[in-house]
């Protein structure tokens, strides 16, 4: 008999997670990956997208190039989980699972901020890019705001990026004097478990005319007066309104009772969750480590080799650290890194390397080894 997974989400840790399985145990795999995309797109190209840098065609990584012993992918909706059973019923049929493995990620929820439909226009989605890439172009003065609307959000670098790559932006286009860049954040610092991180981003800030707003979110937009609303009722006014949306758990997730204050919780040791032979791993647990596919990667290799362990009758693996590197784009081709550690029971922590031109490419290695590992290319 092969071992029946469902891997629910086709993400850093779901790719991972199918991977490194088929590596293992292939022959004697009967993996079935399920995503409603028909393929991955890393998050840092979307502001690739986004700047007109790349189009969406040249991110995109089909699913259809996955050929993996054991592993099949479907592209499905997921319409119900019922985590007891270990059942997953889609648009397509239903999945019977000896293991199964939620990596579903967070959706976002833009009417959780209100005026935001009208006003503004988030960047964390491809088709959000895909619009911005439009809309940009036409900004040539005025107060431009990259904001936050709620924590926790994926890849808390990406804001600061956002606003370091649209000041570039707005320069080669020679109308960066014309405008004013804001940026609006929940947390004390840009980077909180890496202070260095902290300190070159608000240098650069600084040297670039970038507002950086600590400790705090914008909670409306009022499109007719285009101003954004704070939590703390101030108002800022805004002629173009980049947004980190609300996260939340996809609502499958929601309905199907896996999920306590918003997420799923897990064994931080080892990701299961309190159904027998049900792991969660990435953006939609409360494992307590960044919103980031980095986490997700490496969550994902403590559970595959916890079912391999438990297949042969091996040894347990060691726990998840909760450490993962993330590249910060800098603006003028260099890109820093930090390297961030979340340990049970421990404040979090982050070195810094300074940005440069070699960590750009460290960042194209990164991205190209995935592809290779992942789908073959």
């Amino acid at each position: 008999m092969k071992l029946r997974v469902v891997v629910l989400g086709a993400g850093f840790g779901g790719l991972e997670l199918s991977t490194m399985l088929s590596d293992a145990i292939g022959e004697r795999l009967d993996l079935t990956l399920i995503d409603k995309n028909d393929s991955f797109v890393f998050g840092y190209s979307k502001l690739d997208v986004m700047f007109g840098r790349k189009t969406s065609d040249s991110v995109r990584l089909a699913y259809r190039n996955i050929a993996k012993p054991g592993v099949h992918f479907r592209q499905e909706a997921i319409t119900s989980i019922d985590p007891v059973a270990r059942r997953v019923t889609t648009d397509g049929g239903t999945y019977d699972a000896d293991v199964l493995v939620v990596a579903l990620g967070a959706d976002y929820d833009l009417d959780a901020t209100p005026g935001l439909n009208e006003g503004g226009n988030e960047f964390y989605s491809v088709a959000g890019a895909e619009r911005l890439r439009e809309v940009i172009p036409t900004f040539s003065k005025g107060r431009a705001i990259v904001g936050v609307t709620s924590a926790p959000f994926k890849c808390p670098p990406a804001p600061s990026e956002a606003a370091l790559m649209l000041h570039d932006h707005l320069t080669e286009r020679g109308v960066r004097d014309a405008c004013e860049i804001s940026l609006i954040m929940p947390f004390g610092v840009p980077i909180p478990p890496s202070p260095a991180a902290s300190e070159a981003l608000l240098d650069t800030f600084a040297e670039r005319g970038i507002t950086f707003v600590p400790n705090r979110v914008v909670r409306a937009l009022d499109p007719a007066r285009r101003v954004a609303i704070l939590d703390d009722q101030s108002e800022v006014p805004y002629d173009l309104f980049l947004c980190v949306p609300k996260h939340r758990v996809p609502s499958v997730v929601a309905e199907s009772g896996m999920t306590e204050d918003g997420w799923i919780p897990v064994d931080p040791k080892n990701l299961k969750t309190r159904f027998p032979g049900v792991y969660a791993v990435g953006d939609v647990t409360s494992v307590g480590t960044p919103k980031a596919g980095v986490f997700s990667e490496g969550a994902a290799r403590v559970v595959a080799a916890s079912i391999v362990a438990e297949l042969q009758g091996g040894e347990q693996p060691s726990p998840y650290a909760g450490v993962g590197t993330c590249y910060i784009e800098f603006g003028g081709d260099r890109v820093g890194r930090v390297d961030v550690a979340f340990l049970p029971g421990a404040s979090p922590t982050g070195s810094f390397v300074e940005p440069s031109v070699a960590l750009a490419s460290e960042k194209e290695d990164f991205g190209s080894s995935r592809e290779a590992r992942w789908f073959g290319l």
